[in-house]
């Protein structure tokens, strides 16, 4: 890798500067990768890296530096990479078995608050936990609430696990099976789901940093929507009275969710924008 070779006595605004430069040509955020990567490999604070500009690392971290910067130009994800994302100011370890949490996702757990009681027990699902970021978020905020999350998948079920146990988040079950199939004979006061919703001729799915996540986790069928088409059948079924089912999915799909809800009975079917006037979300509400 051009450049890069020649970097054993780099200091770390040197290689920074090598490290966007190189980057830039492949991320939308080359600087902040840049920073991540080499603040990881020096176990230190980013703010580390502005401090000391000048240092020099040590020719193993730098060769290490070197090594991640060659994966994350050919796309692998920095979050793969490092093993961690931060969610909800919550510091998840994620691996390519599970999708990466994204921070328009918290538009979902914001929602599910403002319906989930801070001062009694309520009970709630979270289907396709994946890392469990959804679930041990609302868990932490809820924490008299009890929790099942579900997913197929037993190597992010793994994941999730692990995530709880190193939290010390103990109200959140674990449970595998296809969304609704391991809540069966259970009522819930709400449901969340961040499912699969990329139609599967979308090419964007094969680009940047989605080839390395799991297409199960991203792609549902021809138009996107199989995924929240089951849950939204199978919901019903564990759904309290004025129960409420809440969905993330794509920006362009914000009139045929709130359809979808109303077709199967649910009443006060909307979708809901985020910041940048994407609509993003979708609620209904199990009549009482």
């Amino acid at each position: 890798m051009h450049g890069y070779r020649r970097v054993s006595a780099a200091t770390f605004r040197e290689l920074l500067a090598v490290a966007v430069q190189r980057l830039a040509e492949t991320s939308e955020t080359p600087r902040l990768d840049a920073e991540l990567l080499l603040a990881a490999t020096l176990e230190r604070p980013r703010s580390h890296l502005h401090a000391w500009p000048e240092r020099v690392p040590e020719p193993e971290r730098t060769a290490r530096f070197v090594a991640w910067l060659d994966r994350r130009h050919a796309g692998e994800p920095v979050a793969y990479l490092l093993g961690r994302r931060e969610f909800w100011s919550l510091e998840l370890e994620v691996t390519p078995d599970t999708l990466i949490p994204r921070p328009e996702t918290e538009l979902l757990v914001e929602l599910a608050l403002e319906r989930l009681p801070a001062d009694r027990t309520c009970t709630l699902a979270d289907l396709g936990t994946g890392s469990g970021a959804i679930a041990l978020a609302l868990a932490v905020e809820r924490p008299q609430a009890r929790i099942v999350a579900t997913d197929r998948s037993p190597a992010a079920l793994a994941v999730a696990r692990r995530n709880a146990r190193r939290l010390n988040i103990g109200n959140v079950e674990f449970r595998e099976g296809d969304w609704c199939a391991p809540l069966a004979g259970e009522r819930f006061d709400l449901m969340v789901s961040n499912p699969p919703y990329v139609a599967a001729t979308d090419p964007h799915w094969r680009q940047g940093d989605l080839r390395f996540e799991p297409a199960a986790a991203l792609v549902a069928g021809a138009d996107g929507l199989d995924a929240l088409r089951s849950i939204i059948a199978q919901a019903p079924a564990c759904l309290r009275a004025g129960g409420w089912l809440l969905l993330e999915h794509g920006y362009d799909q914000g009139e045929a969710v709130p359809t979808l809800l109303r077709q199967r009975g649910f009443i006060e079917a909307s979708d809901h924008r985020d910041a940048a006037g994407l609509s993003r979300t979708s609620r209904g509400r199990w009549p009482a």
